[in-house]
């Protein structure tokens, strides 16, 4: 069984910064990418910023320059650094990983953190 839990969400100010961080426990294999996704109200779920095992990032074009995506390998742990928020960042973010258990691979999802910024 694998599950991932966030942490860090919250209410903030535009201009302020925030810090979410997602791990995954369980009978882990191998991680290959992690990642943020996050979902509005009446708007579909969408990528904000994933990591692939070997580094590489990739940002939705709305955070970049403002967010910061980085994980810990060692502890499958991943973080989203947060800064210049806006109030169209307010959204329930999720964390989603796609992980090699047993003989399976599949994607998991976090039950998600409520990030709001007040204008």
């Amino acid at each position: 069984q694998v599950q991932l839990v966030e942490s860090g969400g919250g209410l903030v100010q535009a201009g302020g910064s925030l810090r979410l961080s997602c791990a995954a426990s369980g009978s882990i294999f191998t991680i290959y990418s992690m990642g943020w996704y996050r979902q509005a109200p009446g708007k579909q779920r969408e990528m904000v910023a994933v990591i692939i095992s070997g580094g590489n990032t990739r940002y939705t074009d709305s955070v970049k320059g403002r967010f910061t995506i980085s994980r810990d390998n060692a502890k499958n742990t991943v973080s989203l650094q947060m800064n210049s928020l806006k109030p169209e960042d307010t959204a329930v973010y999720y964390c989603k990983a796609n992980i090699l258990a047993g003989d399976r691979l599949n994607n998991y999802w976090g039950q998600g953190t409520q990030v709001t910024v007040s204008s």
